[in-house]
């Protein structure tokens, strides 16, 4: 036998199959996934679902609502806004977008394969202000929601604009970005036009990573259908604010009573053991929201909803007031950053805005330090239940390229807005 037939004999197979496999991602796949599956993925918070795209497609087309937010949508409790749908048989679903670290800029380029899904439709994103720290976006929780699929998405329809430009920036900072993106990046960085070979390579890996998309984003999802329906039963047979709350408060009775702070029980135990608890003791007397580049990031959420004529409740959630006395962290401080990010709203023409930063020393409204629970889900569904069943219309904002700037990220004294002179949802 000829050393080439040996040879042949030994990577042939190998090679075949290399070439079998990158047909496979190459040529374009279809799928649907079924209802149930849809269901799962909305509440599962999965990181694949959030990097992906057809799941996410899929679902928006079928009624469901995109929460965008962080680690409080991963705060399950019988008033989550996942088991109240469940239970009173709403008309919309929410589809949980985010977890523990994903900012302004992971929402970003996550929403860059939904456009055309969302658009003229509905969302709701919860804002936390603690985002907003001097360096914004942790480049190791972002590696967690990185997509180099939406990343594909971006540049291949990226213009020669300030957002797009302060985009490519801002994800070439992030050093996940690696390889023929990165160097696309520059491109549009700087301002310059994609070449016909970066071209070439991001159609080609985007349609591989959209195969991979479709075959593998239904795998591994958190499952909590059963712990939602479970949690479901706890609450009234009728919708009733005042019957809800009554129910909110028995339930964070039973799950606060270890400690004076008003913080769930197990995440007291686990989380702040009297070591921790006591080093964090007046930790953030020097914390600062106000001057951040997350500003930046949150812009280009914004001018994504806006390029979609979304239609957004944002929602400013508390923090704890007791915890907030206890290390230190300054009231005054954390209005300044509330009222800068309700300025850059409204002052674009995003006047759907709910303001529950003045809650935080409400008995049973937090569920621990810093996340909405019990009460203040309550809250929260008094504002989406009404911003559900308005008409939907068609928004057109008015964006500026100010709120990029280094001047307005570090801009301090920013008047507060008068939400009631706006077309703005209160909650009671």
């Amino acid at each position: 036998m000829s050393n080439k037939r040996r040879l042949w004999q030994i990577f042939g197979p190998v090679i075949c199959a290399f070439i079998l496999l990158l047909v496979v991602f190459l040529i374009p796949w279809e799928r649907t996934f079924s209802k149930q599956t849809i269901y799962e993925a909305a509440v599962s918070q999965n990181t694949t679902v959030f990097k992906g795209s057809t799941m996410k497609q899929e679902a928006f087309n079928d009624g469901y609502v995109p929460f965008y937010g962080s680690s409080e949508l991963s705060r399950f409790d019988p008033l989550h806004p996942s088991v109240i749908t469940e239970k009173y048989h709403r008309n919309y679903r929410p589809f949980l977008l985010g977890g523990p670290g994903s900012q302004s800029l992971a929402q970003f380029l996550g929403m860059q394969g939904t456009a055309k899904q969302l658009k003229n439709k509905k969302a709701v994103v919860i804002i936390s202000p603690q985002w907003f720290t001097k360096k914004g976006q942790d480049p190791n929780a972002f590696a967690l929601y990185y997509s180099p699929l939406q990343a594909c998405n971006f540049l291949l329809s990226a213009k020669n604009n300030k957002t797009d430009r302060y985009a490519a920036k801002r994800l070439l900072e992030m050093p996940d970005v690696k390889g023929e993106i990165k160097n696309s990046l520059q491109q549009i960085a700087e301002g310059k036009k994609l070449t016909t070979f970066q071209k070439f390579y991001l159609n080609n890996r985007r349609r591989m990573l959209s195969n991979e998309d479709n075959f593998f984003s239904a795998f591994q999802l958190r499952d909590r259908v059963n712990k939602i329906q479970k949690k479901a039963k706890v609450l009234p047979s009728a919708y009733s604010v005042k019957a809800l709350n009554k129910v909110a408060a028995e339930q964070a009775a039973m799950h606060t009573n270890s400690n004076n702070l008003g913080i769930d029980n197990t995440f007291y135990r686990t989380r702040l053991p009297k070591k921790v608890l006591k080093r964090l003791k007046g930790s953030q007397r020097h914390f600062d929201y106000v001057h951040s580049v997350e500003y930046g990031d949150f812009q280009l959420m914004l001018e994504q909803f806006a390029k979609q004529h979304t239609n957004v409740l944002f929602i400013i959630p508390p923090i704890n007031g007791k915890w907030m006395k206890y290390t230190g962290l300054s009231e005054k401080m954390y209005q300044e950053s509330v009222a800068k990010i309700e300025h850059q709203l409204v002052n674009q023409g995003f006047e759907n805005v709910v303001d529950l930063s003045k809650r935080g020393n409400e008995k049973y409204f937090m569920e621990d330090t810093i996340h909405l629970g019990w009460k203040g889900w309550v809250a929260v569904d008094q504002a989406v239940k009404p911003f559900m069943e308005l008409p939907n219309r068609r928004y057109n904002y008015y964006m500026s390229n100010y709120y990029y700037s280094k001047k307005w990220q570090n801009k301090d004294d920013v008047k507060s807005v008068d939400l009631t002179n706006k077309n703005s949802l209160k909650a009671k």
